[in-house]
Order: structure tokens, then sequence, then C-alpha cells
């Protein structure tokens, strides 16, 4: 089983418009709205897959009556955390005319010192075969380095101070995309950045380089794996499925070419997919024979 664990989680709405403009009334073509956050999105990848897979998230107010509702009907098996702060929203505006993608991230509630450990002690219940922990943290909460030490191979996919705090739970994957890793780190090669972070406590650092493809930095070695193919889509979802890719590598001890390669697939997969979580797994099924990996 792979755990997935989402600290800030958070009901992901979706606005479909013909074209974004500022200082402008916008006619709203469409709404969708599905309980989300990096590690659900995962969660829902892997569950489409027909993995076995269960989430951590937490949940509040009215908001997270929504969230929990929509996770109940989408199947996926879940353990979600009362919180007292309503459970944020994150919005996201597709603009079909210009093919564009518009986030606006909510920082999410805060949570208190006693919610926080019940969050922790709740995934330590689980003895998964991975462990990803995924996405931003609440206000108040310690910090992902907490939730790593699990005794089971774990993914950190992060960002800022805390990608650098996580590093002290000693990950056995990061995941930062470019500019995160250049971020934390103020190198501009991704190599000698990703290396940084090894020596920080990550054992491997993959890096999400958009159309590019993945970067894998390991101890045996760095592999880069490319798409076949560039895409337009919806992408707000391509690294959590990158991510749970990993996951199926390392829950299943592939090598690092192999992982990398399915992880690029459903990357593609997801930019495909109408909402995050989502996949074009027809895409997916063509796309793992293409994928270009090679040393780095």
């Amino acid at each position: 089983m792979i755990l997935t664990v989402t600290p800030n989680s958070a009901l992901d709405v979706t606005y479909t418009v013909d074209a974004l403009r500022p200082d402008s009334v916008h006619r709203v073509r469409q709404v969708r709205a599905r309980a989300g956050g990096k590690g659900v999105n995962v969660a829902r990848v892997l569950r489409a897959l027909g993995e076995d897979v269960h989430a951590v998230a937490t949940a509040g107010g009215a908001t997270g009556d929504a969230f929990r509702a929509e996770l109940a009907e989408a199947g996926i098996p879940a353990d979600l955390v009362p919180i007292g702060g309503e459970t944020r929203r994150t919005t996201t505006v597709l603009s079909t005319v210009e093919e564009t993608v518009t986030l606006f991230n909510e920082p999410g509630p805060e949570v208190t010192a006693a919610e926080w450990t019940s969050f922790v002690d709740t995934v330590r219940r689980h003895v998964p075969d991975v462990l990803v922990c995924s996405g931003s943290l609440p206000p108040g909460a310690a910090g992902h380095a907490g939730l790593l030490g699990a005794g089971v191979p774990t993914i950190l996919d992060t960002s800022g101070a805390a990608l650098l705090a996580g590093l002290a739970g000693r990950p056995s994957v990061v995941k930062p995309n470019l500019a995160e890793l250049r971020e934390v780190t103020g190198r501009a090669d991704p190599v000698e950045a990703a290396t940084e972070l090894r020596r920080g406590g990550a054992e491997t650092v993959v890096v999400s380089l958009g159309p590019d493809g993945l970067l894998a930095v390991t101890e045996d070695g760095a592999w880069q794996a490319r798409p076949s193919k560039t895409l337009t889509g919806n992408a707000t979802g391509a690294g959590d499925a990158a991510v749970a890719g990993l996951a199926l590598g390392l829950a299943r001890g592939e090598p690092w070419p192999e992982t990398l390669r399915r992880a690029v697939a459903l990357s593609g997969a997801a930019v495909l997919g109408p909402l995050a979580g989502d996949l074009d797994l027809a895409h997916y099924r063509r796309e793992l024979g293409a994928v270009v990996v090679r040393a780095h």
C-alpha cells in the first residue's frame, strides 16, 4: 500500500472561461469542484491505475465536509483528521482560447499543536510500502520531517523553507521543479543543485524540468527522461502524477530508468486530463514505450 499525506488539503475549484482578461467580467462556462491538495492528487492517479493507496489529510468546516464527501464519492480510502479551521480552496482558471492555466492558492487554516499531533499520529498508525508527503504546510504545522521517519521509503514533494527543513527527515526522494531547486540552493546547474540537496539529507533528487521531462540524481548516477512530444493542456496535476510514478517505482524496487519512464508517461497523461488527478490512460500506455531515458 502507498500512503499519501496531505497536510494542507484543499477543495479544488476549476473555472473554465473563454479568455482571461484583467479588469473584466467573465462568463464561466463550467465549474468543477473536487477534493484536492497534492497528496490527494497523487492518490487519485494511483487509484486510476488500480493500485492500493490510502490518503491522510485534514478537513475542517463546511468546505471540509464537501472535501470529505467528494473523496468518498471518488472511492479513495482516507483518514481525515478534523481541524477547527475551514479547509482552504484552490481556484484554477482554464482559458480555452489562450490555452492558459491560472492558479490561486489560499494559504490554508492555522492548525493547533494538538491537531498537528493528531495528524502525525494518524500517519504513523500506517505501515505502507511507500509514504508520499506532498504539498505545503498549513500555518502552525511543525514540519514534514516528523512525518517522514516511518522506516519505509519516503517521497517529499514541497518547496522553499519547508523543503530544506524536511531534509532532516532524510527522505528517499525529494521532487522539486527546476525553479524550486534553484530557489533553495542558489545554484543554476540542476545537477550541482541536486547534489547539494543530497548532501543535505535527500537520498535521491528528482527534478521536474517541465516539457524536458525529469532529471534524477542518485548515488548510482544521474538520468534524464524526456517525453516523446510536447503536450498542451492542464498541467496543474502533472507533477503529482510524476510523484505517483516515482512511488510505484519505489514500491516495486524498479531501477531508476524504468521508474523515470513511467513517471514521465504519467505526467504527460495528466496534462491531457481535464482536472488535476485525472489521466489520459491511452496516452500513458502509448508513452511508456516512447519516453527516452539517457544517462546524464
